[in-house]
């Protein structure tokens, strides 16, 4: 990590709101339902942040809000590059009609709008953090397996898959031995940057209200119920604002990291 100044510092910021989520199941100021703060109290005192305009422990509410950002963000990204992964070997060695098919599926799906998708979802589910995470997963999904498919048809161009061919392995051997050590660097890093993107888009479903329902204390939703009071009492509405930007450049600084240390041109460049 010498001379990778940034990577060191996304990965710091990345642990502090770790620890914070981490933190936020084995104790709590405040339980986070309790309104019996007062409303729109400054911080200070009994309360480090302030509360919010129904009486809740401000830095209950972040605390609770890391866990479910992070919780959505890692489900999202472990179920859409499972299912991409999956869709993009599938694609990559499929026969040339089946290819146009798989292809054809994952722009459509590509081209679905998030928030509409999740929209569907909770119609289907009801608003919940596993109807967040269903949504988020799905449609990262096609951005995952149009990459897999990219890199799966580099890999099997090449003369040394020809030759392990030749030698009698296995299309599953082929893909475990060859395949998946030549694509999984590249993949590392655009699942990373698929998590910040998660999180971004967890907090814009809370805001309008398909993400995790009360008492669950999305960033999102604090952004919606702090901008009546934006005004009057800002530590609201700028504390999970700051946290998403920490969380957000702290996974793209990591993710950037990963992409050095993959890239041996990079490493030299620099």
């Amino acid at each position: 990590m010498r001379g990778r100044p940034t990577f060191v510092i996304g990965c710091v910021l990345v642990a502090v709101v770790f620890v914070v989520a981490l933190g936020s199941l084995i104790w709590l100021p405040y339980d986070p339902a309790d309104t019996s703060g007062g409303r729109l109290v400054p911080p200070g005192g009994a309360h480090l942040l302030g509360t919010d305009k129904l009486g809740r422990d401000l830095l209950t509410q972040l605390m609770v809000g890391a866990r479910i950002a992070l919780t959505v963000g890692v489900g999202s990204v472990l179920l859409g590059g499972a299912l991409g992964v999956a869709g993009g070997l599938l694609a990559g060695f499929a026969t040339r009609w089946l290819d146009d098919l798989l292809s054809a599926a994952l722009d459509i799906l590509i081209a679905f709008p998030t928030l509409l998708l999740a929209m569907l979802v909770v119609a289907a589910r009801e608003a919940s953090l596993g109807s967040a995470v269903l949504a988020i997963g799905l449609a990262m999904s096609g951005i995952v397996a149009r990459l897999t498919r990219v890199l799966v048809k580099r890999v099997l161009a090449q003369d040394y898959i020809t030759a392990a061919r030749t030698s009698g392995a296995s299309w599953p051997r082929v893909v475990a031995e060859h395949v998946l050590p030549n694509i999984w660097p590249t993949l590392l890093v655009n699942l990373a940057l698929q998590l910040g993107l998660a999180v971004l888009a967890e907090a814009a479903l809370s805001y309008l209200g398909l993400g995790p329902p009360p008492p669950n204390a999305s960033w999102g939703r604090l952004l919606q119920e702090a901008q009546a009071t934006v005004l009057t009492a800002p530590t609201g509405a700028i504390a999970p604002g700051v946290l998403l930007v920490v969380l957000v450049v702290g996974v793209n600084l990591v993710a950037d990291g990963f992409r050095d240390l993959a890239d041996p041109t990079r490493r030299r460049s620099r």
